[in-house]
């Protein structure tokens, strides 16, 4: 039992060295609890639940900024896909396009060439007809020709059955 006593006589006589008066201590210590329990309940806690406000903010704001990530993603890769429908829908009406251009062309070739053929047979029909009536008016030129050469060579007159003759043997001649 001396020992706690011994303790608290040392104790006293430290404290008493310092200054330390015990009424005076224990004022200030309840001074300081209440002090730190109304800055606990006004101050502290106010700025708890205002920092645990943020900290929660702040992680919605995270979250929200990786939903919106995820849907800029999402949206990217539709528009990725859109365009290569598009591209792909545009090269096909190009390929319709060129495909109906080749068919066209060729319609039009084959026009132009049965065109072309009909002029060139109709070109073909006149000159044969030119030269048919070219021949026919030769052939009446010589005989008028030689109906009248002959006529001159033989001094007599040619009555119409020796020019018809004539004109006969001479386009016979021709013919052959």
């Amino acid at each position: 039992m001396q020992a706690p006593v011994l303790f608290a006589n040392a104790i006293g006589d430290i404290a008493h060295q310092f200054g330390v008066t015990w009424p005076t201590f224990i004022a200030q210590v309840i001074s300081f609890t209440v002090v730190a329990l109304l800055l606990r309940r006004f101050a502290y806690r106010p700025i708890l639940h205002m920092l645990e406000f943020r900290r929660q903010s702040i992680a919605e704001s995270l979250a929200n900024a990786d939903k919106i990530k995820a849907e800029l993603a999402k949206t990217d890769a539709a528009r990725h896909e859109i365009l290569a429908q598009a591209g792909e829908q545009a090269a096909k009406l190009i390929e319709e396009a060129r495909d109906a251009a080749a068919r066209v062309l060729e319609q039009e070739t084959q026009k132009a060439i049965a065109t072309a053929n009909q002029i060139v047979a109709k070109a073909r029909e006149a000159n044969e007809a030119d030269l048919a009536r070219m021949k026919s008016e030769l052939r009446n030129e010589v005989g008028r020709l030689v109906v009248e050469t002959t006529a001159k060579v033989t001094g007599k007159i040619l009555t119409m059955d020796d020019r018809q003759r004539l004109a006969e043997e001479t386009n016979r001649e021709l013919a052959a």
